[in-house]
């Protein structure tokens, strides 16, 4: 069986393999465009950036232009089919938006995933309810949210945790992602206790960081939400993704990722124990 892959990842891995290899040939950007008689570089700055879903034809053509070896050659036409994909869940896609996407396409192929979320749930792990009301709540700044349209799509990337090759998913909440504030009280429980049923699957962990507690033995509590992906093929670039209001950065550098994955392990060393927290989220459930 194939090993699952993300598109996003592909894409990025593809860019910079197909740039190395422009280098190699000591071509400018203007110059192998001129000869693919392509009209400018900004299709070829995209695809080397990972910036866009490529079109097997035209990676076909840069491969003859940079004389690529056969078994070279085809590990970057594995490659480049999967950062083109179109398998059947990515019509679950189709009505999320950009943001979502992103996130969606890091999951369907990652081999473990890391989340630590200061203030709410992790989409992941919302029920309907819960993600409906978050959902909602970005509206407010952002009118042109489908609010029923974002919250199937919520729903559908949560699938990734339930298949026969789901990732390894570990969490750490704050806390202060458990308070209720806000939050009708029928919908928390509800909330609450889908937590501590996912605990139960074997792929999931789910942690909490007590308030006060230090991290590392210092004040050392990230104030952003982050998460980080790796891939079944460690040439995959592993991946942090910091979420903010308005966008999200996604960092692949070798230094950035190694400093939050050391942060994610702090964390967790930081947080209860998994008995600890199913009996915490027990406690908020009833109360």
């Amino acid at each position: 069986m194939p090993l699952p892959t993300s598109p996003v990842i592909r894409r990025a891995r593809l860019g910079a393999e197909l740039r190395q290899l422009r280098r190699q040939a000591g071509l400018t950007l203007d110059q192998v465009c001129e000869r693919l008689g392509w009209a400018s570089t900004s299709k070829l700055s995209r695809i080397e950036l990972g910036q866009s879903r490529p079109d097997l034809a035209d990676v076909f053509d840069l491969l003859d232009v940079y004389d690529v070896p056969g078994g070279q050659r085809e590990t970057l036409i594995v490659i480049a089919r999967d950062a083109a994909t179109n398998r059947s869940w990515w019509k679950a896609l189709g009505e999320m938006g950009e943001r979502q996407r992103t996130y969606a396409e890091l999951e369907a192929g990652a081999a473990t995933i890391f989340e630590y979320q200061p203030a709410v749930v992790p989409g992941l792990l919302q029920t309907r309810a819960y993600a409906r009301l978050r959902v909602a709540a970005g509206r407010l700044l952002d009118p042109e949210i489908d609010v029923e349209a974002d919250t199937r799509a919520r729903a559908a990337r949560q699938d990734v945790l339930h298949r026969a090759d789901a990732p390894r998913y570990t969490a750490v909440l704050d806390e202060a992602a458990l308070s209720r504030a806000g939050v009708p009280e029928p919908v928390w429980r509800e909330q609450a206790r889908h937590l501590v049923t996912l605990t139960r699957r074997a792929n999931v962990t789910i942690r909490v960081l007590p308030r006060g507690v230090p991290v590392a033995g210092s004040v050392l509590h990230p104030m952003t939400p982050f998460s980080c992906y790796a891939f079944p093929d460690p040439a995959d670039p592993r991946t942090v993704v910091l979420e903010a209001l308005t966008t999200d950065l996604r960092l692949t550098a070798e230094p950035d990722v190694r400093r939050y994955e050391q942060l994610a392990g702090w964390l967790l060393d930081a947080a209860l124990s998994t008995p600890d927290t199913v009996a915490l989220l027990n406690r908020y459930a009833e109360e």
